[in-house]
């Protein structure tokens, strides 16, 4: 006589599992429409019944229960697939309303920026964030940080030209 394993399903749901499946996904699939999302559902409804079958086992219609948590997750996907499609249409939406970058030099010279250099600025005057925090951000040191910006002072003035006041004296 073999011992059954630990994990192996107990023998009465094993039995009513093999009957009602095709019976469950093919009325989820009449109901939803998608074979897919019907026998995902199905498998999800039974993984709950054989975690609960204690309880699922006792009730009068345990199929009328797997049906009911079948269709409350083709609902959760379907409003969760509604939920992402309305965040990327927003996306969409605020990608295009974006404010274009002004056409002027200084920001053609903040773009010739090598990248982790244009980074840096954008995060600490674009973005205001402080020295620390950007360090924080790109994965640097905080010294790293303050010479990249410097650097790109240095850059952006060369590329720039004299200031009013290097003018005025």
């Amino acid at each position: 006589m073999t011992r059954a394993r630990r994990d192996d399903p107990p023998p009465d749901f094993a039995a009513w599992y093999a009957a009602e499946l095709p019976r469950t996904c093919r009325a989820l699939t009449l109901a939803v429409g998608d074979p897919g999302l019907a026998e995902e559902a199905a498998a999800e409804a039974f993984a709950r019944a054989l975690n609960a079958w204690d309880a699922v086992s006792r009730m009068e219609r345990p199929a009328a229960w797997v049906h009911t948590v079948a269709l409350n997750e083709v609902r959760r996907t379907w409003r969760r697939a509604r939920l992402e499609r309305r965040y990327v249409q927003r996306l969409r939406e605020e990608r295009e309303e974006a404010p274009a970058l002004p056409d002027d030099a200084l920001w053609h010279a903040v773009a010739a920026l090598p990248p982790r250099t244009r980074t840096a600025v954008a995060l600490r005057y674009i973005a205001d964030l402080t020295e620390p925090q950007v360090a924080e951000a790109m994965n640097i040191s905080r010294g790293t940080v303050a010479s990249t910006l410097s650097t790109a002072r240095q850059r952006l003035a060369a590329a720039l030209g004299p200031t009013r006041e290097e003018l005025a004296r």
